[in-house]
C-alpha cells in the first residue's frame, strides 16, 4: 500500500510539472515513469497476502466483510482490502483464583451457589477453537475479541445456572463428573451458535467453605475409625474361632485317648520306649518297676 501511495504521488507530481514554462518540467517524464513503476509494484505486492499456518484471513473492503476465507499460504486478493487474521488453533481460557493466570487482573475464579445455599469457588479451563468457515460471521457480529465477549461470559453463566442442582459436597465428590458433562453440553451448544467449537472443559479445582471442609474431614475420620474397629472385631472373632477349634481338637484327642487305648497297648508302647533307651549310646542305668509303673532312668549327664 505504501508503494501505491508513493507511486500515485510521483505520478501526480509528474503531471503537475508537465509544463514547459516551469523549471522542473524536464523531470516530469521520469517522475511519471517512476510513478507508474511504483504503482505496478505496489499493486503486485498488495495483491499477494501471506497467511501463517494455523490462521485464516478475513477480507474487509471499505467496511464490507467478504465471505471468502483466506487459507494459510499465499493468496491473491484485492489490493485495497484489509485482511484480519483469526487463530484457528486450539486456544484455552482459564478462570482461576491465581493472579493474572487468565489474563484478568486479580481473582477470576467462578463463585457459585449450590442447592444447599453454600458458596463454592471453581477454577476452570476452557479448550476451544474457531471454526474457520465461520470467521466472516464472527468478524461481523463479535469481532476478534471473542474470548472476552463470548467464551468468558457464557462459561461463567452456564456454570452458575447448573450448579444450583447439586449440593456442595456432591459437587466436590460424587457428582463432579456429572456436573462437568452437564455444563459441557450447554456451553458447547452456545459456542457452536456463535461459530466456536468447544473441545474440552476442565474443572481444575472446587473449593468448599471452611466449615464444609471441616465437616467432611470429621466424617472421613469417623468412617476410618469405624473401619478400623470393624477390622479389630473381625480379628478378635477369628482369634476366638481359632481357640475354639483348638480346644475342640484337644477335647477330641483326649476323648480318643480315653476310649481307644487299652492296657496291652500301653505295655507295648512302654516296651518300645525301653528298647530305644537301651539302644542309645549314652551311659545310663534303667531300673524297671513293677507292671504298669514307669521305669526309673539314671543318667550320668
Amino acid at each position: 500500500m505504501f508503494l501505491l501511495i508513493l507511486g500515485a504521488l510521483a505520478l501526480i507530481i509528474g503531471f503537475a510539472t508537465n509544463t514547459p514554462s516551469l523549471e522542473f518540467s524536464r523531470f516530469s517524464r521520469p517522475l511519471k515513469v517512476v510513478g507508474i513503476i511504483l504503482i505496478l509494484i505496489g499493486l503486485a505486492t498488495s495483491s499477494i497476502r501471506q497467511i501463517d499456518a494455523g490462521t485464516v484471513g478475513v477480507q474487509s473492503l471499505f467496511g464490507s466483510v467478504q465471505d471468502r476465507v483466506l487459507e494459510s499460504g499465499l493468496n491473491w486478493v484485492n489490493p485495497l482490502v484489509e485482511v484480519t487474521e483469526f487463530d484457528v488453533k486450539t486456544q484455552n481460557y482459564t478462570m482461576s483464583g491465581v493472579q493474572d493466570e487468565s489474563g484478568q487482573q486479580g481473582d477470576d475464579a467462578i463463585r457459585v451457589l449450590t442447592a444447599d445455599g453454600l458458596e463454592v469457588i471453581i477454577d476452570l479451563t476452557v479448550l476451544y477453537r474457531v471454526n474457520p468457515s465461520e470467521t466472516p460471521r464472527i468478524y461481523r457480529s463479535i469481532g476478534s475479541d471473542y474470548s472476552n465477549k463470548v467464551v468468558r461470559p457464557i462459561t461463567r453463566t452456564r456454570i452458575r445456572d447448573n450448579a444450583v442442582y447439586y449440593d456442595a459436597v456432591a459437587l466436590y465428590s460424587t457428582k463432579r463428573d456429572e456436573f462437568q458433562n452437564r455444563i459441557y453440553k450447554t456451553i458447547e451448544s452456545d459456542l457452536t451458535k456463535r461459530g466456536l467449537m468447544l473441545e474440552q472443559l476442565l474443572i481444575r479445582n472446587i473449593n468448599l467453605p471452611a466449615s464444609v471442609k471441616t465437616t467432611i474431614e470429621s466424617k472421613i475420620n469417623a468412617e476410618q475409625d469405624a473401619q478400623k474397629m470393624q477390622f479389630v472385631l473381625q480379628k478378635e472373632r477369628q482369634e476366638a474361632e481359632r481357640k475354639r477349634v483348638e480346644a475342640q481338637g484337644i477335647a477330641d484327642y483326649q476323648k480318643i485317648l480315653a476310649t481307644g487305648l487299652s492296657d496291652k497297648q500301653l505295655v507295648y508302647e512302654q516296651i518300645k520306649a525301653q528298647r530305644e533307651l537301651a539302644a542309645s549310646p549314652n551311659a545310663k542305668i534303667i531300673v524297671l518297676g513293677s507292671r504298669g509303673n514307669v521305669p526309673l532312668i539314671l543318667n550320668d549327664k
